[in-house]
């Protein structure tokens, strides 16, 4: 439908007023927009969006201006509400305001206003018009029914078949809530282009709307309903997008499930299949993977074919993907897997000038990328530092004092290679994070200063685990200004907090940021770690009394992260502490445990004290066989391997269990199979295979030894030493 009744100029010259219906992200609707408005020739473009984007329409001139980009609207003070209006090259929207800023004709955003859309805080219910005519015309695949009905008939007759379809969709349809009241805002905002005495107009939206548009009812019932909603103040931006995002709903609701593939179609509307494979086989070699020519050449054929057999006009995605499953890929679904990561959805993140509206944080966020040569994309990336090198030093402190302001731009994993100094990240920027900055901008106008505000905020908190955790990361982020009132919260509510678990909680954190202060220039802070160390030792035992199982385990877990800390401390206090406890009468068997092996790794048991005896006591009858598997349970947690090396107390646990009675055994099954789950398949195998062998000799140092079986052994050794 291309012309609108009921809108006349005063005088009664009818205006010439085209309404072109489309599907957001469309490639297909993008070429026919932007060839019907290069043939009409309009003197206004509205366009569905939200009108205070009214101003930002020139920086889409701009040369540095790269889709995918977004409209961003926020509530100042209240960044939590904000909102998105993605675009990609080929939405038609875009090639609309291309058009519109290349051909110097005004351009007028026609949706209900984000003051409102903000402040109504509505989640309208959204229909799937696309998947209703797709159903109807017997496909289970919308995204296929749109391919053959519209992205492969060429821009002839693209907008006609969408208006006829939607206005069938839509008969009978009566609009209410959201979708009534932006209707009537498109309709106020088309009247209004008339009386401004614009004579040519054309009018893009989503073909939903279209039947609203075509036939204008009385002003006043518009108003009526547009009259006293509620509105807050909002700010607009645009701001980088990606393909990504762009594959799910959100923005106007329309999400594409295969942005990379719609963009190639925009892009190459000529010999799209042949390029696109080329492209795949590309990819897949650029992973090491042997894809030729003539793999491309069978693989286009195949594609081909089997749009011919199902009666496709041309191949479509789900060919040219079985094609490049069966001839470039020879069926790895890894492969597959990997094209429609790098292709199909696609890795591109847009780009938006430096003129663009920004709050200051923002701003000095892209300096600061420029100065640490951080690039930020799509594609997640991995980064491996090295602390000792300037560049690499200030790219930690960077990506660390984002994380403070909740912009996780960077995730921390395991460094390859040992050492303080080195750090693994990895990089994948998120369209979200423009939110969070401008939230975080009420914290100051550069990352280092927001940082720093943000921290010194946080030391008000009541929990010491978090106040020494809060010091580890203003280390890693370099934020001297924040760190004395971070120092003197830890000191003020250590010197008030009398609960050994709290104390234990915070010590981990507080010692590995001692560990780091060599390599990132900052004051040490063994002082506070060894009083919290010595307050710890002198109420650890009083603490153990009275556990129930769950605090046990907490326990547990508490004593290993402490001993883990104390082995980066130069001190003798923690393992006398644990002798002294370790026959203690009333600790939970899982504790006792835990810390007799402690004191065995560390060979610190007392003189003449016997592992595999206490060992024995601790699974005598006498104790009950809860008690006896929680006790295990401690002890082995260390690992499986001391009962592969150690036949004592292999026996002693073979014993214990072939000893239980069949209801006690049942018993203590959950516990078992807890404590040698744990095991890595190795230990277990390893172990299984030392009980099935028979007995063991319950003392090795008087056990029997076989020389026959022995001797081969020896001439290899004699022979490795070169001494046979």
């Amino acid at each position: 439908m291309r012309g609108v009744a009921g809108a006349r100029r005063a005088g009664g010259e009818e205006p010439a007023i085209a309404v072109l219906g489309v599907r957001h992200h469309g490639p297909g609707s993008a070429r026919a927009v932007r060839a019907e408005l290069e043939r009409l020739r309009p003197d206004v473009v509205l366009i569905e969006g939200p009108p205070e984007a009214d101003a930002l329409v020139p920086l889409a001139a701009d040369p540095e201006m790269r889709p995918p980009v977004a409209l961003l609207a926020h509530v100042p003070g209240d960044p939590s509400k904000a909102a998105f209006w993605p675009f990609a090259v080929f939405s038609p929207e875009w090639q609309a305001i291309a058009y519109a800023v290349e051909a110097g004709v005004e351009v007028r955003f026609c949706d209900l206003p984000a003051a409102h859309t903000l402040a109504l805080d509505a989640d309208p219910v959204l229909r799937d018009p696309i998947g209703e005519l797709a159903e109807a015309a017997g496909y289970d695949d919308p995204e296929r029914w749109w391919e053959d009905l519209v992205e492969h008939r060429g821009e002839t007759g693209t907008l006609d078949v969408v208006a006829e379809a939607m206005t069938a969709v839509r008969e009978g349809h009566v609009a209410d809530g959201t979708e009534a009241l932006r209707e009537a805002y498109m309709r106020s905002v088309l009247r209004k282009a008339v009386r401004d005495g614009h004579r040519n107009i054309a009018v893009v939206c989503g073909a939903w709307h279209l039947p609203a548009l075509t036939e204008l009812p009385p002003a006043a019932r518009d108003e009526r309903l547009l009259r006293g909603l509620p509105k807050v103040k909002v700010a607009m931006t645009w701001v980088p997008w990606t393909h990504g995002r762009l594959a799910a709903a959100g923005g106007y609701g329309a999400g594409v499930a295969s942005p990379g593939w719609y963009d190639h179609l925009f892009a190459s509307p000529r010999r799209p299949i042949e390029r696109w494979l080329t492209r795949a086989a590309h990819v897949l070699r650029e992973e090491g993977l042997p894809v030729s020519s003539a793999h491309v050449i069978e693989a286009v054929r195949l594609a081909v074919s089997l749009a011919a057999l199902r009666g496709r006009p041309l191949a479509g995605l789900s060919e040219v993907t079985e094609a490049a499953r069966a001839v470039l890929c020879e069926g790895d679904d890894l492969a597959v897997e990997l094209i429609g990561r790098r292709m199909v959805v696609g890795e591109r993140l847009g780009h938006v000038p430096d003129s663009t509206p920004m709050v200051p944080l923002q701003r000095h966020l892209r300096e600061e990328q420029r100065r640490v040569r951080l690039k930020p994309e799509a594609l997640s990336r991995e980064h491996d530092l090295d602390l000792r090198k300037p560049l690499d030093l200030e790219r930690s402190r960077l990506l660390h004092r984002l994380g403070m302001l909740g912009v996780p731009w960077g995730t921390t994993r395991q460094a390859r290679g040992k050492g303080t100094f080195r750090e693994s990240w990895t990089l994948e920027w998120r369209p979200e994070f423009d939110v969070a900055l401008i939230e975080a901008a009420a914290w100051g106008t550069t990352v280092e200063g927001a940082a720093s505000a943000r921290a010194r905020d946080l030391s008000a908190s009541p929990h010491l685990n978090e106040l020494t955790a809060l010091v580890e990361r203003c280390l890693l982020a370099h934020l001297p200004d924040a760190l004395p009132r971070v120092l003197r919260a830890i000191e003020d509510r250590a010197a008030l907090d009398s609960e050994v678990r709290h104390l234990m909680a915070a010590l981990p954190a507080l010692v590995r940021a001692h560990r780091y202060g060599d390599v990132r220039g900052t004051e040490g802070l063994g002082p506070i770690a060894e009083s919290l160390l010595a307050r710890i030792c002198a109420g650890l035992s009083p603490a153990l009394t009275g556990l129930d199982d769950d605090s046990a385990r907490e326990m547990l877990a508490l004593i290993d992260g402490v001993h883990g800390a104390v082995a980066l401390m130069e001190t003798d206090r923690w393992l006398p502490t644990l002798a002294g406890i370790a026959g203690r009468a009333g600790l939970p068997g899982l504790v006792e445990g835990r810390v007799v092996r402690i004191l065995f790794d560390a060979g610190a048991l007392p003189e003449g004290d016997d592992v595999a005896t206490r060992m024995a006591r601790a699974m005598s009858p006498g104790n009950p066989p809860a008690r006896a598997a929680s006790w295990m349970e401690g002890f082995l947690s260390g690992g499986g391997l001391l009962l592969v090396h150690d036949a004592r107390l292999l026996a002693t646990v073979d014993g214990w269990l072939t000893g239980l009675s069949p209801e006690a055994f049942v018993d203590v099954l959950p516990l078992l199979r807890r404590t040698f789950g744990a095991f890595a398949p190795p230990e277990r195998r390893m172990i299984g295979d030392r009980v099935r062998s028979g007995p063991v000799a319950p003392d090795p140092e008087t056990a029997a030894y076989d020389d026959d079986l022995a001797a081969g052994a020896v001439r290899t050794v004699l022979e490795i030493l070169g001494k046979a």
